[in-house]
């Protein structure tokens, strides 16, 4: 059971990361931002520089 809950979290993960590079590009495309919460406070990052990084 424990392998198989390993496994079905690395797909999940693998997902989540897909996800989020096309996200990524498509924001970038876009010539917009990714917004986030840092301690607080709202973060704007525009998604080309993220790509650059």
């Amino acid at each position: 059971m424990k392998n198989n809950n390993s496994i079905i979290r690395s797909k999940v993960l693998k997902g989540l990361e897909l996800a989020f590079q096309k996200l990524l590009q498509q924001k970038a495309n876009e010539d917009s931002e990714l917004v986030y919460e840092v301690n607080g406070k709202i973060v704007r990052i525009k998604a080309k520089n993220m790509i650059k990084q």
